[in-house]
């Protein structure tokens, strides 16, 4: 019997992420997504990778919508996952929307990099 998969993953409550903080989500066999929240609520993903060296972005200082990476200070928009200033380079962002007071992340986004093994 096939099941349909859900669109979105529950990833928790938003109460589990700090104001200006940020959690990590392993994705087997793809890359891990880093889970940010703003100063003001937003909560948004992106593969946890700066485009410069790899740095962890989820061990980075978020300030408002941006994210300094702690390898270089790279400044990465957690809007649209492009570099900020005079880099270049883009992470990929995750879908995610709250409800019920949940973070939900969209899946096929969150898994775009994994290998995906559906019977």
């Amino acid at each position: 019997m096939n099941y349909a998969l859900p669109e979105w993953l529950d990833i928790g409550p938003v109460e589990q992420l700090p104001a200006l903080g940020a959690r990590t989500l392993p994705v087997q066999g793809g890359d891990e997504i880093a889970i940010f929240r703003t100063a003001t609520g937003k909560i948004y993903a992106l593969v946890n990778k700066c485009p410069h060296k790899a740095g962890p972005l989820s061990q980075g200082i978020v300030h408002d919508t941006t994210v300094t990476c702690p390898l270089h200070n790279w400044r990465i928009s957690l809007v649209t996952g492009k570099a900020l200033g005079d880099d270049a380079g883009c992470v990929p962002t995750i879908s995610v929307k709250i409800v019920g007071g949940r973070i939900m992340l969209a899946r096929a986004e969150a898994l775009a990099g994994a290998q995906v093994d559906v019977a």
